[in-house]
């Protein structure tokens, strides 16, 4: 039987893995693989965007995706932004990603994680996986079983635990920066922050901004991680939304893609800094920031605190070796909001060139 192009032309119109017209001026992925297990009711895909830096190290994402390709999409994006985020920080790695497609609280076994855990075996070591939204500790440690190649198990199997804390960490240097860029001042002492996701990450970063001083409202969909927040910190506001309401920092900690057009135009707040991964819902949308006077702190630059741990989870690192490189997050977050001043660029652009100088002085002969 033979089907004739325009046949296969009007099948086939999403964007797959090759030629994506969003990821036209990158680099493109090395590998991507598609891992299933009947018996399990295993669906995962894996994508190694860039191993030039070191073996690709990105976190499993467990997740209820509408669909194959929004999966497909999602672990494109994510992979991609973990080569730009250990190149960022300075690390060895290269960038990569997987996703398990399926409700988490309904399908995941520990016979479906060493499934997987079997699946990243097969890549001998050019892929390690950590955990992401849907996944823990636990369950690394359970994928530990069937590969040696996993970070970020629990102390008690000798890995260096939640990342979240330092992921927060990184998140809290990063608004630290971008405020002395904005307001010629580190203290954030009555600054308003609107925090959006309280999951791991964000309650910790509540707890931090809490601390300093901050006067925080935070959001999230889920009822009973906002009630945590409720009782922990007391004095934090619970909204519907904090995107457009009047704060002087958003801080996204959900899942990406919040700034569009039409939430950038209703915003008042004079900085973006967040925890969340790929926050722009379209890379235009960067230039729309510029144009309203907003600052915005690249996702991959301000969330690496979590793939720092991990790194040096790798490396034996002493967990004050660690906190050290957590610090100089903000440290880059300084120097990428300079670049942007001095050269007339977009963060993202002076995040970006920074990223390029690192892999392409790497990849010389």
């Amino acid at each position: 039987m033979t089907t004739d192009t325009a046949e296969l032309t009007a099948i086939d119109t999403s964007p797959g893995v090759f030629d994506r017209p969003d990821f036209a001026d990158d680099v493109p992925h090395e590998q991507v693989v598609f891992c299933r297990d009947p018996k399990t009711g295993l669906k995962a895909i894996i994508a190694l965007h860039s191993t030039t830096l070191g073996p690709a190290l990105g976190g499993t994402r467990f997740y209820p995706y509408r669909d194959e390709q929004a999966a497909v999409t999602d672990v494109l994006r994510l992979s991609r932004g973990m080569t730009y985020k250990a190149a960022a920080a300075g690390l060895h790695l290269g960038g990569g990603k997987a996703v398990l497609i399926g409700d988490p609280d309904q399908v995941k076994t520990p016979a479906l994680l060493e499934a997987y855990g079997r699946f990243v075996d097969t890549l001998g070591g050019r892929y390690i996986t950590a955990g992401d939204v849907g996944t823990t500790s636990d369950d690394m440690d359970i994928i530990g079983r069937t590969t040696r190649h996993v970070v970020a198990r629990t102390p008690a199997a000798g890995g260096s635990g939640d990342s979240a804390p330092l992921t927060a960490q990184g998140v809290f240097y990063s608004i630290v920066a971008a405020a002395e860029s904005v307001w010629g001042s580190n203290d954030l002492t009555g600054r308003r922050v609107g925090v959006e996701g309280t999951g791991k990450v964000g309650y910790n970063l509540i707890a931090l901004l809490t601390e300093a001083g901050a006067t925080v409202t935070a959001t999230d969909v889920n009822a009973a991680a906002l009630q945590r927040v409720s009782t922990a910190f007391p004095h934090v506001a619970v909204a519907d939304t904090v995107i457009d309401t009047d704060i002087d920092i958003y801080a996204p900690c959900a899942m990406g893609a919040t700034l569009t057009d039409a939430t950038v135009r209703t915003m008042d707040a004079a900085v973006i800094c967040g925890a969340a991964n790929n926050q722009l819902a379209q890379p235009a949308v960067e230039e729309l920031l510029r144009e309203r006077g907003i600052v915005w702190v690249p996702d991959f630059v301000s969330n690496s605190g979590g793939l720092i741990q991990v790194a040096g989870e790798i490396e034996n690192k002493s967990r004050d070796e660690v906190r050290a490189q957590v610090e100089q997050v903000g440290v880059t977050v300084s120097r990428i909001l300079e670049r942007q001043h001095e050269q007339g660029v977009l963060a993202g652009q002076a995040a970006h060139a920074i990223v390029r100088e690192r892999l392409g002085a790497v990849a010389q002969p």
